[in-house]
């Protein structure tokens, strides 16, 4: 098997697909209602029952996800929302924007997710929540989390842009906390064909408050109780999604058995792989490796045409626009992390004779070492 190999295959899963996206697509064609149509209720409700949450708000992004649960908690300018500096630049910047200020916590060296035995030592009568990371599509130790949370009297808002689908204790990301936000992103592991993300949460009024916030803060039709913004996600955004649940279990179970095989395939050949923890079923949003020399091995592997990506190569507080948070040294297990994680082919459509070919290809570049 020779050729490109695609970083997520989106096209083979299309071509899976196609019939019924194309029917729920074209079901919002006929009827029109482009903007909160009948299919945005409809997924509603089946995210809900899917994860247990009573509520599922879908919203423009998994960015919009976040401002919305912060918004929903009045954050107002000076207060400390406690979060992981290695993710995506959206996790701080949703903070910032309200005035905010992102409190960095080192992560776990072999997890790469928040580090919940430093976090309580980061808190300050200005602290109002705490927002973890899901990175790769595990989550954090969420129980210590709240159990912290519960002793301050915080909200704890899971940013799961990369785990929808995981689990934590048989509890589903997305109901493990105050809020939980997700994207779907088309690479994620729940994806539609644009952005989209949506908000999750038990408690009734926050859920109102999502709800009146994602639409301009309307309670009723220009009736404007809240600051809001125009955070609705797309009807037909939302069949996409519709029609994609159709296989989904199919997908997680997958993404697990081909993440365990990598597990196995690259532990045989001594690659150092992210650690998941016992309680922690992972659904790998990436599948992610640590390697030294990484700009080598990258340029090989791209040379045999095996893409990679890399989540992150720097954490937040090295970045210019969060430098001003946390001094350089501080949090030294995300720099490490960010000099050698790297991303290998993962979805579900990944055959495994092209995972054969990614696993050879790098043990011949360490090989070469």
């Amino acid at each position: 098997m020779t050729g490109k190999l695609e970083f997520t295959d989106l096209k083979a899963q299309y071509a899976a697909l196609k019939e019924r996206i194309g029917a729920r697509m074209q079901a919002v064609l006929d009827h029109g209602q482009y903007i909160m149509g009948p299919e945005v209720k409809e997924l509603e409700e089946r995210l809900a029952a899917w994860t247990g949450a009573k509520h599922c708000i879908t919203v423009a992004s998994g960015t919009e996800a976040l401002l919305i649960a912060l918004m929903a908690l009045d954050l107002r300018p000076g207060d400390e929302v406690i979060t992981s500096p290695f993710t995506f630049a959206a996790t701080a910047e949703m903070i910032v924007l309200l005035g905010g200020r992102p409190v960095f916590v080192d992560i776990e060296p072999d997890t790469c997710n928040l580090d919940a035995t430093r976090v309580e030592a980061a808190i300050t009568p200005r602290t109002r929540a705490i927002m973890p990371v899901s990175l790769y599509g595990q989550t954090a130790d969420m129980d210590a989390l709240n159990a912290i949370a519960a002793r301050h009297g915080l909200a704890v808002i899971e940013d799961a842009a990369q785990s929808f689908g995981a689990t934590y204790r048989g509890a589903k990301s997305c109901n493990l906390s105050t809020f939980g936000c997700t994207s779907f992103f088309p690479s994620k592991p729940l994806g539609c064909y644009g952005d989209g993300g949506a908000v999750f949460t038990s408690d009734d009024a926050l859920a109102q408050a999502c709800r009146e916030i994602r639409v301009h803060g309307q309670s009723a039709r220009y009736t404007h109780t809240r600051l809001g913004v125009g955070g609705r996600m797309d009807t037909l955004q939302c069949a996409v999604v519709l029609a994609k649940l159709e296989r989904f279990e199919w997908e997680l179970q997958r993404r697990r058995e081909l993440g365990a095989r990598y597990h196995r395939l690259l532990g045989e050949l001594g690659v150092e792989l992210l650690a998941v923890r016992p309680e922690r079923e992972c659904v790998w949003g990436q599948y992610t490796v640590f390697v030294d020399d990484r700009p080598r091995v990258q340029a090989a592997l791209q040379a045999l045409g095996i893409p990679t990506a890399v989540h992150y190569p720097k954490p937040l507080h090295h970045q210019a626009a969060y430098a001003a948070y946390a001094p350089a040294e501080a949090c030294p297990q995300a720099a490490r992390a960010a000099q050698r994680v790297m991303s290998l082919p993962m979805s579900a459509d990944l055959a495994e004779a092209q995972q054969d070919r990614v696993v050879e290809a790098l043990a011949a570049c360490l090989r070469s070492a």
